[in-house]
């Protein structure tokens, strides 16, 4: 075996050799081999410019073969830190400042920002030129630094090295910078394999971005760890998902709600690739799935959709169902972590009762790098309060009801805006709708929700308000209705909650709570 085999890689004794591993429209296939030796390459070149353990190495590059390779190759020796290739130069600042890069990987052509903070903050930039059309053994980075005293000592990581750092979405407060060791990521591959059955045969579509933890763990580590072949798209696109589906048939597909939703709405239009798509499974996570969207699905794809549970802090699965026990509207079961169901004083509640969600296992992060404080609030006794509330069923099945900071607090009453979300999605009137809180003066918090109307539907603000006064008690009932042609989104296609509010102009203390209507989204 190579001394620098990436240990997220079939080994080199696998029967995996000469069968595909990365896909991608427009280029030849990597095997397993192939794809092992430039993994191989890549990590010496980087093991020869000094980068080793304990070295953390920025990469701000778009979705592709070439991402996957270097996400692997830098998990390999050092910790991999993917950024998103669209953050501007305030935000590369923190980032960068907070990682203490020693290395920023970028393409030859943009990500101008990355690369402008980098040289002000004398980071070394490491470019891949993408407009090369080049086979895979003549991939090389073109390497600004000259070889140090340590250059050329073979040093990888070991189980308890940093492999992976990535910060959470920061959505109240600056965001958190977690490391994931060797150990965590290895862990949570066996616990997504074992889970879905992944084997040589199976081939992934990714269509998650690769700078999180959900495209990088369950849709590239998971099926190549597996023997099985991962189709690295460009990232997500409704309107090639069926032309990708089409050429390269693959066995299953994850991805979060709204892009579930987005192809359901295009499903119709590509009726020829929806009968010819061979899926085993469909995959959710990152959010919770509407029933509706679910039943939508497994109705259009002829398959199951396995719902599951994840975060950052727990390198992404925590729980799931399977495709033989599926529990429709829960996600599923503890699969290699320990679950519990709390109260605010950290003691097991009954089964159906409504508490904290706390977590310990060999895929949890140890602690928040950099933040004492919030490690002190997050941790005890070993357990990570995950920050997200639901209950436990007789069968040990979990059911989230929402995240504890999303729970809207209107004048004392507490409602979870997820019970809104879920009725709406099952009205066939309606493409996407979610409830969130807004300021109130004297309420302190109200409840509002945002509607995009299914195609050719003209909802009124009575319409949805009758919907939900049907299903639910009357504070519940936001009084607030705005219809938007789309919702926004985050870079990785998850609805902002927390942020909704700020972002669609609700701002300081609003006397009265109005009931309006914008069909544009303004």
């Amino acid at each position: 075996m190579d001394s620098l085999h990436c240990p997220f890689l079939p080994s080199s004794s696998s029967a995996a050799g000469d069968r595909p591993a990365l896909l991608a429209p427009g280029r030849l296939p990597y095997s397993h081999d192939q794809l092992a030796a430039m993994v191989a390459r890549t990590a010496r070149q980087l093991v020869a410019a000094g980068i080793g353990p304990g070295d953390t190495v920025a990469i701000s590059m778009p979705n592709g073969p070439e991402m996957a390779i270097l996400f692997l190759a830098v998990s390999t020796v050092a910790g991999a830190a993917p950024l998103n290739p669209a953050y501007r130069e305030a935000e590369l600042e923190f980032y960068l400042d907070d990682l203490e890069a020693k290395l920023l990987i970028c393409p030859k052509v943009g990500s101008d920002a990355a690369r402008k903070v980098a040289v002000t903050k004398q980071i070394p930039v490491v470019e891949v030129d993408l407009a090369r059309e080049v086979h895979f053994d003549e991939f090389l980075l073109n390497m600004p630094m000259a070889p140090t005293a340590a250059s050329g000592i073979l040093r990888t990581n070991n189980p308890d090295d940093i492999a992976l750092l990535l910060h959470t979405s920061g959505t109240t407060a600056r965001p958190k910078l977690v490391g994931l060791t060797r150990a965590n990521i290895e862990a949570s591959i066996r616990n997504i394999v074992m889970t879905l059955g992944l084997g040589a045969d199976d081939t992934c579509l990714s269509i998650l971005p690769l700078f999180h933890i959900h495209g990088l763990i369950a849709t590239l580590c998971a099926p190549l760890s597996a023997s099985g072949a991962v189709v690295c798209t460009s990232g997500f696109d409704a309107m090639k998902f069926f032309r990708w589906i089409d050429e390269f048939t693959p066995s299953w597909y994850s991805a979060v709600p709204s892009m579930h939703q987005a192809i359901l709405q295009r499903a119709k239009r590509n009726s020829d690739s929806v009968a010819n798509a061979r899926l085993k499974f469909v995959r959710s996570s990152s959010a919770a799935l509407a029933p509706a969207t679910l039943e939508g699905l497994e109705q259009t794809f002829r398959c199951p959709v396995i719902e599951a549970y994840g975060m950052t802090e727990a390198t992404h699965q925590i729980t799931s169902n399977n495709a033989v026990n599926r529990r429709p509207g829960s996600v599923g079961w503890k699969i290699g972590t320990d679950v519990r169901v709390v109260n605010d004083d950290w003691q097991d509640v009954a089964e159906q009762t409504d508490g904290n969600i706390i977590i310990k296992g060999p895929n949890v992060h140890t602690g928040y790098l950099h933040s004492p404080v919030a490690n002190a609030e997050s941790f005890r006794d070993g357990w990570f309060n995950t920050g997200d509330r639901g209950f436990s069923d007789s069968d040990g099945s979990l059911t989230i009801t929402g995240r504890t900071k999303e729970i809207i607090n209107r004048g004392g009453e507490k409602i979870a805006p997820l019970e809104v979300d879920n009725i709406l999605a099952r009205d066939g009137r309606i493409a996407e709708a979610i409830a969130f809180a807004i300021p109130h003066k004297s309420l302190g918090e109200d409840i509002a929700v945002a509607v995009v109307p299914a195609e050719e539907q003209d909802l009124t603000v009575d319409d949805i308000r009758s919907q939900l006064a049907s299903n639910l008690a009357p504070h519940k009932v936001p009084r607030t209705v705005i219809f938007l042609k789309e919702i926004p989104k985050g870079p990785t296609g998850k609805i902002q909650r927390l942020k909704l509010a700020d972002i669609l102009g609700f701002v300081g203390d609003s006397a009265t709570t109005p009931i309006f209507k914008s069909v544009d989204g303004n």
